[in-house]
Parts: structure tokens; C-alpha cells; sequence
């Protein structure tokens, strides 16, 4: 029995439990995974089995409960200190922390607009200024990521190198960038296209795709693609 568990939510829909569940993944550590779709009947119950603040992902690690995304991915990185996850600079990982963190609590307004789906394609969706801000500041970040410290954890095409924890936490805007075929520049198309193409994301998309749940608030309009 796996020493981890994993609570998660629709792989389909839900952002921060691909951040958490990428971060858990990163580590090598076998655990078992728990999916509990969202907007059943029975999911504020089952989620409160797990988790105290009846919201996922949240990590079991023995008498260890974890509930909050960027919380495991520190959590994950003191357990196992050599996944990684974190660039062993001090620079950049102060970078790394701070645009994680900006993460975390920001860019509102392209949540709303742009909801995660990993199995489908929604090309032309207009946003307003307040989206088009956001997806700018993502860009500088992505941008600055690679200029500065693209090789802090070795060589790769991602924001410091190899897949870190970094890449956990914009995997999935780079996701919605590529559902709503939002127009980047070069060097983000190319970051978006790196961790679509990761086998993570791969295995990801897999199992979200052969999901049976469908949430409406998710699924825009026919008519809309």
C-alpha cells in the first residue's frame, strides 16, 4: 500500500489538482490516487473523508493531511529533496516561488473566462481587456523565467530548464491556452506546445478524456467553437 494518497477532482476540469497531482508524480513516489468528481450529490461528502476544507487536492502522507495546492508542492519537495522540484539556486528559486505564488492567487479574470477542459477545443472565444492584461503578464513571467534562469534546473524547454515544480503550477493555463487557441507570441507557443507534449500531460489528458462526468458550466456552447 502506498505510503501517499492523492485526492483529486475531474481531470477533465479541475487545475489545481493537476498542479498537485503533477507535483506527487514529480517525486517518483508510488501513491494511490483518489478521484471524487465535483457537482454529485455526493461530493462534499466524499471530499470531507479527506479533506478539512471540503476542497481538492489535498495530500495524505500518514497523520500528515495536506489541502492546498502550492502547500503540497512544498510539502513534496521537503519529503523529497532530491525530485527537485524547486531550483537549487537561491535566485531562482526565490523567482520560481514568487511567480508560483502569483499564480496561485491572481489572474482572475482569465479563470473565469477561460475554465479548464482537457478534452476539447474552443478556438475563437473573445475576452476583454482584463483577460488580455492577464495573459500578457503570464507571458512576461514565461519570458523572464527563461532568460534569466532557463538552465536553474537543467537542460529543457520549460520555464527553468526541466519540468519543475514551476511548470506544475502554469500547466494548466498552458492547457487553456491551447483550448481556446489564444494567440501568443513565439517563445510561449513554444513553452505551451513543450508541456502539452510532456508524458505527464499526455497521461493526463488520457485519463480526462476517458472520463464519464460532464459539467455544464464547463462545456460552452455548441455554438461557440
Amino acid at each position: 500500500m502506498a505510503e501517499l494518497t492523492l485526492a483529486i477532482a475531474n481531470k477533465a476540469y479541475s487545475s489545481w489538482s493537476l498542479r498537485g497531482w503533477l507535483a506527487v508524480k514529480l517525486t517518483g513516489a508510488p501513491f494511490e490516487e483518489v478521484v471524487i468528481p465535483l457537482r454529485q450529490a455526493e461530493t462534499r461528502t466524499e471530499i470531507l473523508k479527506f479533506s478539512p476544507s471540503a476542497k481538492l487536492p489535498v495530500l495524505i502522507h500518514g497523520d500528515i493531511t495536506v489541502w492546498e495546492s502550492l502547500a503540497i508542492i512544498e510539502y513534496l519537495a521537503e519529503v523529497f529533496p532530491d525530485a527537485g522540484l524547486w531550483p537549487g539556486d537561491r535566485a531562482a528559486r526565490a523567482y520560481a516561488r514568487a511567480a508560483a505564488s502569483e499564480m496561485h492567487a491572481g489572474f482572475l479574470a482569465l479563470r473565469r473566462a477561460l475554465p479548464m477542459n482537457m478534452r476539447r477545443d474552443f478556438p475563437g472565444r473573445e475576452f476583454d481587456d482584463a483577460v488580455g492584461a492577464e495573459i500578457n503578464r503570464i507571458q512576461a513571467i514565461w519570458r523572464n523565467c527563461r532568460r534569466h534562469f532557463g538552465n536553474a534546473c537543467g537542460e529543457g524547454p520549460f520555464l527553468m530548464g526541466s519540468f519543475s515544480a514551476l511548470d506544475a503550477m502554469y500547466a494548466p493555463v498552458a492547457s487553456r491556452f491551447a483550448t481556446y487557441a489564444v494567440d501568443l507570441e513565439s517563445q510561449s507557443a513554444a513553452y505551451v506546445e513543450a508541456v502539452l507534449d510532456h508524458p505527464l500531460l499526455e497521461e493526463w489528458r488520457t485519463d480526462a478524456e476517458n472520463e464519464p462526468w460532464i459539467i455544464p458550466e464547463f462545456e460552452p456552447d455548441e455554438g461557440e467553437e
